[in-house]
């Protein structure tokens, strides 16, 4: 039975951290390791926090294009030779700079890197708008029908 996007929006909750990749002003494609601090919606919204003067905020400023992705833990199928669930979503990124927005998504977990918290000089909260979510998950895959 295919994934619906409430199935891979519960998954994606339950796996921390993913990879973030934007697309350089040269063409090159950049990832880095990111929390979505189990922020994933049933309207294929993601969340990170992050800083102005990060290359990556200036990659989405110049190019909003981006892709994230995601390992699942292997499970019981792991345990019966099948690989494990992997999730690809591809999106549009924009760079939100809201107090209030950053008061709605923040976790106390963020003041490890952010001492002051929604008020930390240069803080940043990226959503990422989902466009299209592909899935693995052992041996079935697909893409999620959702709203745009």
């Amino acid at each position: 039975m295919p994934m619906t996007i409430e199935d891979v929006a519960e998954a994606m909750r339950d796996i921390d951290f993913c990879t973030l990749a934007t697309v350089t002003e040269g063409g090159a494609i950049a990832a880095r390791p990111m929390s979505n601090n189990r922020e994933v919606t049933f309207d294929a919204d993601i969340w990170f926090f992050s800083s102005t003067d990060t290359r990556m905020a200036s990659d989405i400023a110049a190019n909003p294009q981006v892709g994230v992705s995601y390992q699942g833990s292997a499970g019981i199928k792991g345990l019966l030779g099948a690989p494990g669930a992997f999730y690809h979503v591809e999106g549009r990124a924009e760079l939100v700079r809201d107090k209030a927005q950053f008061a709605e998504h923040w976790h106390n977990s963020l003041d490890r890197w952010y001492a002051e918290g929604i008020d930390t000089p240069g803080l940043l909260l990226i959503r990422v708008r989902a466009t299209r979510i592909h899935y693995w998950d052992g041996e079935d895959e697909g893409e999620v029908p959702f709203r745009v």
